[in-house]
């Protein structure tokens, strides 16, 4: 087969290859996720802590896709590339179940995000070349709904074993069963679709000669501010346990629900966003302004709405976000292009959940204050965004 050789069907068909890959990755990862929060607190680390645990490992996986993308661009070994992501990834949620100390199970949340910082702009950019079949929106929200699934059977497998056992241990030991399919299925995904990773003999020529345009800055300002104030899950779980908001056996069960709403969320919106563009993202910048006033000052059925929230705003970002990098960036420096968004993203998502961190320990309010007055802000670049891409 060619490097042209996506046609509708197998291109749906590799994405929802793609998908079962994820599904297992998602139930492997976001069920070891979905613990960490209340984990590091048994092994004794404070809010302030969490926050900057998690936002480390966000800053340092998505700063490195920055250079795994320009690699994945220069090299072209995008199979070779995802397949080793995958690997690195999977391998520290078994290893979890060692961690004795708080800042050894920081250090292995560190490497699971740098196994998914290495492997994600070279899968992104084969499922972006599908995606030009099928729709991008509908490419990755489908993606991400299978994803999604994967999501939401890891938490509630991190939760039936904590029930029986008590264990976190037990849980990340158990959850090492679909990190090892995961890098089965990835491996066989390869030779059933490896000319998904051969970029097009002549490439679309970018008009500004290679640079990524004005629209693609500001549609990352925006993202910017959005993962700036938007709450990782793991100081959400953490504020949970510590104000008994449900007992800490729920909390991944609640986790499950948060991933069934991302990927409801990712399929609605990533349809939407292949019918109507960019203006879908408006409503669900406006829905993420509401998730940490209601997480962190809620009770109750107010908090787990906030939660639920929480999940349908991450299936916009991990779909729509995406696939709008797609509409902006010409194939040719389209891994590149979604290394630097990806930078850009991370750097805010550090910044703001270290910030929300130290702010957990002070005020709910001033947190809640801030997470919303983010949110609201990236409407702003979003707009200007959207104007210019009607000029080009």
């Amino acid at each position: 087969m060619t490097a042209n050789s996506f046609d509708k069907r197998n291109a749906l068909a590799f994405i929802v290859a793609f998908g079962v890959v994820s599904l297992f990755a998602d139930m492997a990862y976001e069920g070891m996720r979905a613990i960490t929060g209340p984990y590091l607190g048994l092994l004794g680390a404070t809010g302030t802590a969490v926050g900057i645990i998690a936002g480390t490992g966000e800053l340092f996986g998505y700063v490195l896709r920055l250079f795994a993308g320009r690699v994945a661009e220069k090299t072209r070994a995008y199979w070779a590339i995802t397949i080793a992501g995958y690997a690195i990834q999977m391998a520290a949620v078994p290893l979890m179940a060692l961690a004795g100390a708080w800042w050894a199970a920081a250090l292995l949340i560190v490497v699971e995000r740098t196994g998914k910082a290495i492997r994600n702009p070279a899968a992104n950019f084969m499922m972006s070349r599908a995606g030009h079949e099928i729709g991008q929106g509908w490419a990755f929200g489908l993606h991400e709904a299978l994803d999604q699934t994967g999501a939401l059977v890891g938490p509630l497998i991190a939760a039936l074993v904590l029930a029986h056992h008590g264990r976190y241990e037990d849980a990340f030991l158990w959850l090492g069963i679909p990190a090892v399919l995961t890098v089965l299925t990835v491996i066989a995904l390869r030779f059933n679709f490896g000319f998904a990773g051969e970029r097009a003999q002549t490439p679309e020529v970018d008009t500004r000669d290679g640079m990524l345009s004005r629209a693609f800055w500001l549609y990352a300002a925006s993202a910017a501010l959005i993962a700036f104030g938007f709450a990782d899950w793991s100081l959400v779980a953490y504020h949970f346990a510590k104000a008994s908001v449900v007992p800490q056996p729920v909390i991944p069960v609640l986790y499950a629900v948060a991933m069934a709403g991302s990927g409801a969320g990712a399929l609605v919106l990533g349809r939407a966003f292949d019918a109507r563009g960019f203006g879908v993202l408006i409503p669900a910048i406006a829905v993420a302004a509401t998730t940490a006033p209601l997480a962190f000052l809620g009770t109750g059925w107010v908090a787990i709405l906030g939660a639920v929230l929480w999940g349908v705003v991450l299936g916009a970002e991990n779909s729509v976000l995406t696939a709008g990098v797609a509409r902006l960036v010409p194939e040719a420096s389209r891994a590149g292009a979604y290394g630097m968004f990806s930078a850009v993203f991370g750097v805010a998502w550090f910044l703001g959940s270290a910030l929300l961190g130290a702010l957990y320990d002070v005020s709910l309010t001033g947190l809640a204050g801030l997470s919303v007055a983010a949110e609201l802000l990236a409407v702003i670049p979003l707009l200007m965004a959207m104007r210019a891409v009607k000029r080009i």
